[in-house]
């Protein structure tokens, strides 16, 4: 018989506590929290964008113009749900919380964060905003001050900044000798395990699971706009003497001094041309021929200020007629349920995390190219 001392409410609570000190990205972003619960994966709901003001500075001569502060909302699909499921039988030897804790509690958290990391960092498709080389690692303090150029450039907040980087650059990073010796941050052990210092107003951290991006076209050569664009347009047609496959969401192109992302996959290029590719931010009036930039495959590091992402959870609804328990705490909420899964006659204990990820602002971060 399984051990009757595990219960869903004490494996429930040091859990949370667990996870939430593993999670690295979440904890470097605007969260996104409400106790009201939904019925699971695909719910919808309205999440309202943080408030972003410009400080100026002061001119006596003409005073201070007023900004308007706008409260505006969009939608998240909460699209992600991370699970952890084992058969309760695996926890029969568990006596005490410790036990508990070593077989279960523990390495569910750490598994759950793991999935909710990755999952985060897929939002550098939606940045624009780019520096560095693609197929070139990070390696030198010019790549922080870059960083800082561009964030600047685009006016981004300064209070908050941060960076993640890839396992590369972290390497690279930490031979450093101004980067050795810089200050040392993080709000959990594991951003504090992962820093690799604050250096030119950037805290930085390293995250294994930095993506890395794989470009939808084969091959290009002479790569062209095909037809005049009007100012505000979010598609334009590419051609080139070579152009063969696809652009794929999250692929940057450059045209003159400005990039843009591509936000949906293409289609396919038919006799060295694709049309009807879209993109962000809206462009400039564009006359045919200009000669366009496809940026390759790259590592996709981050730097952004915490407003240009959001992290969304919602507790999720306890199932009927089973053992469940639902605790939240600090902006993440996590379900531990126990039940009988008749079909394979097996009692059953699940941990999960319902949650999305929605860029609000992404002229508030760059992606920075390795």
């Amino acid at each position: 018989m399984p051990n009757t001392f595990i219960d869903v409410k004490n494996i429930a609570r040091p859990a949370l506590v667990r996870l939430i000190e593993n999670l690295v990205f979440p904890n470097l972003i605007y969260k996104d929290y409400s106790s009201q619960f939904v019925d699971g994966l695909g719910a919808k709901i309205q999440v309202k964008k943080p408030v972003v003001l410009e400080a100026k500075e002061f001119d006596s001569a003409t005073g201070v113009t007023a900004q308007d502060v706008k409260e505006s909302s969009v939608e998240v699909e909460l699209n992600k749900i991370a699970t952890v499921d084992i058969e309760v039988g695996a926890l029969e030897g568990a006596v005490s919380f410790d036990d508990a804790n070593r077989l279960f509690i523990e390495p569910a958290a750490v598994a759950l964060a793991q999935k909710i990391n990755s999952d985060g960092l897929d939002v550098y498709k939606d940045i624009p905003y780019i520096g560095g080389a693609a197929g070139t690692t990070p390696d030198d303090l010019t790549d922080l001050s870059e960083v800082r150029r561009i964030l600047n450039a685009n006016k981004v907040p300064v209070p908050g900044r941060v960076a993640v980087w890839d396992t590369n650059a972290d390497a690279k990073f930490t031979t450093i000798p101004a980067i050795v010796n810089a200050e040392k941050s993080g709000s959990t052990s594991a951003l504090r395990e992962g820093s690799i210092g604050r250096l030119f107003g950037l805290d930085n951290y390293m995250s294994q699971s930095v993506k890395a991006h794989t470009t939808g076209i084969t091959a290009a050569t002479a790569a062209k706009v095909t037809n005049i664009v009007a100012v505000g347009a979010t598609t334009l047609d590419i051609s080139g003497t070579t152009l063969t496959g696809k652009f794929v969401a999250g692929d940057v192109i450059t045209v003159g001094t400005n990039s843009y992302v591509v936000t949906e996959d293409s289609a396919a290029a038919a006799a060295n041309a694709i049309t009807g590719i879209k993109v962000y931010p809206a462009l400039p009036a564009i006359t045919a021929n200009t000669t366009v930039t496809l940026v390759g495959s790259h590592v996709a590091n981050l730097a952004f200020n915490p407003n240009a992402f959001a992290f969304v959870t919602r507790p999720l609804v306890a199932p009927a007629g089973v053992q469940s328990y639902v605790t939240s705490y600090n902006g993440v909420s996590l379900r531990v349920t126990r039940g009988y899964d008749m079909k394979y006659k097996k009692e059953m204990m699940s941990m999960d995390v319902l949650y999305g990820y929605k860029t609000m602002y992404p002229e508030l971060a760059c992606r920075y190219l390795g």
